[in-house]
């Protein structure tokens, strides 16, 4: 077999099934399985997604046991030559897949591979390739060096924002997301750290494998992430995990580095948890959502159901096209246009993907996809049904 795709699930089942509608048109052609491990949702996701997609290989834990874990769990039982480690919250262009497998055949020096990876807006998120968070890229992740400097190849080797994102290149870190690995470098470097309950595991496993010469590639491939780390960095919880998981990679792999440094870095973890903790205090934010009242644009040759399911929220689309011809980036960016909905059925998802970034005016135009095959409307915002 040829690829194993695993993807921990936690209470988004909504995304779930549309990244599976997309992995089950991205896999045609090549051996594979898929495992959904669940980490103990509560939204209906084992009972929907068992009887959606019978092929699928469910694993439910009836608590959550953590990303690290629920991934091994899968790994343990696949069989693929390569193995991806999949996000529930993603879309797979059609092509992704099996260039990136291809990618694999060709250079025997690479043990895993990520690729570029958009957030919901049509951004491109940073995390997509990253350097390793030695005490020094820590240090200015932290204090914030590397936001000031971020195309720095001094201060902002974190993002390495300095590296083209539409080149291909050798990387220190891939991100859990979307980590295509070789089975024989996870036979080497070993599974999954279970100390990193979320975040930080990629990190580690990416630094792991360099130590056994592998070397990690950053391909310039499109995929949808909708939730990325830009999403989550004001959440307390997030800057509490995320940081403390970049203090236990410090601790495990330069332990002989000046403690003085290490409590400084760890001092500074709380100090951003705390101040994270009074920004949300003194100016809550509400969960961020597009304005319905906006123009709508539907790129669809058979609107119908997508115009009924707009109905029911209020909505009427002004402008619907079968082809997108009749539109134009600027329009976007005069604010004329403030939401878009795709029509799975019209556009490939890849296609999808490369029309929001291109189109992407963050906090002005949001993007949705239609699936006939769900009947579902999603967005990082909303689920329209």
């Amino acid at each position: 077999m040829t690829l194993s795709i695993v993807i921990v699930n936690y209470n988004v089942c909504g995304f779930l099934e549309q990244c599976l509608l997309s992995v089950r048109d991205a896999v045609k052609g090549i051996s594979h399985e898929i495992f959904v491990v669940d980490n103990a949702s509560t939204d209906g996701s084992e009972a929907y997604i068992s009887t959606r997609f019978p092929q699928v290989k469910y694993i439910y834990n009836t608590e959550n046991v953590g990303f690290s874990k629920a991934n091994n769990q899968a790994i343990a039982q696949s069989s693929g030559r390569y193995v991806l480690l999949l996000n529930p919250d993603t879309v797979v262009g059609e092509s992704v897949l099996d260039e990136a497998c291809h990618f694999l055949d060709e250079h025997d020096d690479a043990g895993a591979l990520g690729v570029k990876m958009i957030d919901g807006d049509g951004k491109f998120l940073p995390e997509s390739k990253r350097g390793f968070p030695s005490p020094w890229v820590s240090f200015c992740k932290i204090f914030g060096l590397s936001k000031l400097f971020p195309y720095s190849r001094r201060f902002g080797r974190y993002h390495l924002r300095f590296l083209d994102e539409n080149s291909t290149h050798r990387v220190d870190v891939l991100s859990g997301a979307f980590m295509l690995l070789r089975r024989s470098t996870l036979d080497r470097c070993g599974l999954l750290d279970e100390n990193f309950f979320m975040y930080g595991e990629d990190i580690d496993l990416s630094y792991r494998m360099t130590l056994t010469g592998e070397k990690n590639y950053y391909l310039p491939l499109r995929i949808l992430h909708y939730k990325g780390e830009s999403t989550k960095t004001e959440s307390l919880r997030y800057v509490r995990i995320f940081y403390q998981a970049m203090f236990i990679f410090l601790r495990k792999h330069y332990p002989h580095y000046k403690l003085f440094a290490l409590l400084s870095i760890k001092t500074a973890i709380y100090m951003r948890a705390t101040t994270a903790a009074v920004r949300r205090f003194l100016f809550p934010q509400k969960e961020k959502r597009c304005d319905v009242n906006g123009k709508w644009y539907i790129w669809s040759r058979e609107a119908d159901p997508i115009k009924n399911i707009l109905d029911k929220y209020g909505i009427t689309p002004t402008l619907v096209t079968p082809d997108g011809r009749d539109i134009a980036p600027h329009l976007f960016r005069s604010e004329n246009i403030r939401h878009v909905v795709f029509d799975r059925k019209t556009l490939s998802y890849g296609r999808i993907i490369e029309q929001m970034e291109r189109w992407s005016v963050p906090g002005k135009v949001c993007f949705y996809i239609y699936s006939p095959d769900s009947g579902k409307i999603v967005s990082v915002h909303s689920l329209l049904t």
